[in-house]
């Protein structure tokens, strides 16, 4: 097998600026391995990254991208040939909040596009540790670029899921239900048993779709104020005699106002989960919480541990990928950037080296 000695890449030289470059393969440290990219899917936090000024860990430049499916190549004998998902946050596995059980947020964690050094899935190659690789052993027909989107766009939802104790016969909503992440979030959701998933968005004809995908009520926020949506939101409880209580509600925008909306909706023994990224403030009366006894909990990322049980419920056809993702060329980043940020994708691209 040929192992390069140089990296192919889209290297972000400062925020707003890609360049096509070459960079050097490094000698892998115990425990590393390379891997042949086969898709790399953009993400909203690649796009704050590179619009919004969201500071990376590692400062410019270096590569983008952080769901990464791809082919070992070089490394620990025992992964050679075997295809993986890189999972979005690799946690140290030695520190207390490891330790705890929350290595999600584990504050040595390696993060590909922006707390590994340079390297990023913008690229023909990454190097990254392998201790918590998700190996694909079967893929049932899909193509392995595909599965990038596994890496954060459907693990970091599962995590949300984790967090709320989504159980069988729960209420759940989920706002921005038609977003790259909202999309798996009502799958997820209905996988797990939750009897009630409204989805929350603003596209009427992605919100009529999301009911073939785990959603059973609809709302959209087209020409509605926050109040608005509250009150449809409590117009159906109304009519299908569900209590306006315990409702796990899952914020998947990022934005001021799905934000408003969340809290809005929180009630008595509810819980918000805050999903979605976003730099607004918001206001909010916190002994609200008090009176409710209710929870707001914010969530980063995946456990490596729960990538197999994703991987399996995909295998099994409860969370749908293929309706979900656009192949293109990498050579098409910059398009591509530009359209997530205009809000025009219709679908999660995942982007295949093609250098």
């Amino acid at each position: 097998m040929s192992i390069p000695t140089k990296i192919e890449t889209w290297q972000m030289s400062e925020p707003g600026k890609l360049e096509k470059t070459t960079i050097d393969v490094p000698e892998l440290n115990p425990g590393e391995v390379l891997v042949e990219v086969a898709g790399c899917g953009v993400c909203h936090t690649d796009v704050g990254y590179f619009y919004d000024g969201v500071p990376t860990v590692y400062d410019p430049p270096l590569t983008l991208g952080h769901e990464i499916s791809g082919r070992v190549v070089a490394g620990d004998e025992n992964l050679i040939d075997k295809e993986v998902i890189i999972p979005a946050v690799m946690p140290c596995n030695k520190c207390d909040i490891c330790a705890e059980g929350r290595g999600n947020r584990c504050l040595k964690q390696k993060m590909p596009g922006n707390s590994m050094g340079i390297y990023g899935g913008f690229s023909s190659h990454i190097p990254v540790p392998a201790e918590d690789l998700c190996v694909i052993e079967k893929r049932n027909g899909t193509p392995l670029e595909y599965f990038s989107v596994v890496a954060d766009a459907i693990t970091s939802p599962y995590q949300a899921a984790k967090r709320a104790n989504i159980k069988s016969g729960d209420r759940v909503a989920v706002i921005g239900a038609t977003g790259g992440i909202g999309v798996y979030m009502t799958q997820i959701a209905a996988a797990l048993g939750a009897e009630t998933v409204i989805a929350i968005a603003r596209n009427k004809d992605k919100l009529e779709r999301s009911l073939q995908f785990g959603a059973t009520h609809a709302i959209s926020t087209l020409d509605q104020g926050v109040k608005d949506v509250r009150n449809a939101y409590k117009g159906y409880c109304k009519e299908n005699g569900l209590p306006g209580h315990g409702w796990k509600i899952f914020e998947c925008t990022g934005t001021k106002m799905g934000q408003e909306i969340g809290l809005e909706m929180l009630s008595f023994t509810g819980k918000l989960m805050v999903v979605g990224f976003g730099m607004q403030k918001v206001e909010y009366m916190l002994s609200r919480l008090m009176a409710f006894d209710a929870e707001i909990i914010g969530t980063w990322g995946c456990l490596p541990r729960y990538y197999k049980e994703v991987l399996q419920m995909v295998l099994e056809d409860k969370i749908k990928i293929d309706p979900f993702v656009e192949v293109r060329p990498m050579s098409q980043i910059e398009k591509s950037f530009e359209e997530s940020h205009a809000g025009k994708l219709k679908k999660r691209v995942v982007l295949t080296p093609d250098f």
